[in-house]
């Protein structure tokens, strides 16, 4: 039982942890440098994880941010592992685990003074997992809004990346970062407990699965 929801707790954790760091979070923000306490539309989820505020006082709200984030990084590396086993092709299905699970390191290691670096390594092998992902959803036999979310979710971080790195509308980047990470929870625990390996199955795989369903069925008729 713990197992099958240590995804959704760890989520969980993690985010009561950030929502915790935010109400110790002393002020400043890319608006305002000198206003009080956390804003959500102004500041950035990384505001956390800085030894100073932007208004410059020692910044309490970083060992609950730090904590926030290594549990995230852990459920959602642990997300990217148990999907990749649903994936019949060997191949696509390392390529989803190991990008998947190293970008949540690389995105833990962003509460570091490496936060730039980091980030930009971790954004990159997300977007690829993501993308096998998505792959596979519009190839499964899954309801169309799994597919709509996937690209979704694709859209919105390709976006955030364009503010990020052109600095155009960076005025829009802290709603989108915390916009995007809603519908990527969304996304994550949607395939997680709605969908099967039977649902990825297709072609030649799901010929092989339903005569093996056929046999079994007809060996329990036999019986």
């Amino acid at each position: 039982m713990l197992r099958k929801h240590s995804i959704l707790l760890g989520i969980i954790i993690s985010l009561s942890l950030l929502f915790v760091a935010t109400l110790h979070y002393p002020g400043g923000s890319q608006y305002d440098k000198n206003s009080i306490g956390y804003d959500w539309l102004n500041n950035y989820l990384s505001n956390l994880f800085s030894a100073k505020a932007v208004n410059g006082s020692d910044n309490a709200s970083r060992p609950w941010a730090v904590s926030g984030m290594l549990f995230l990084s852990i459920s959602f590396a642990l997300f990217f592992i148990e999907f990749s086993k649903k994936i019949p092709p060997k191949v696509p299905a390392r390529i989803i685990r190991y990008c998947g699970a190293g970008a949540m390191l690389f995105t833990f290691l962003a509460v570091t003074p490496y936060h730039d670096i980091m980030v930009t390594i971790a954004g990159t092998m997300a977007l690829v997992s993501m993308f096998y992902i998505t792959v596979f959803v519009y190839r499964s036999r899954l309801h169309l809004l799994f597919k709509i979310l996937s690209t979704l979710c694709l859209v919105l971080f390709y976006c955030a990346n364009y503010v990020y790195y052109t600095r155009y509308h960076l005025e829009i980047l802290p709603v989108l970062q915390k916009t995007i990470l809603f519908f990527i929870i969304t996304w994550a625990l949607c395939l997680r407990y709605f969908t099967t390996i039977a649902d990825f199955q297709t072609g030649k795989n799901a010929v092989i699965k339903a005569n093996d369903l056929h046999n079994a069925t007809g060996l329990e008729d036999k019986v």
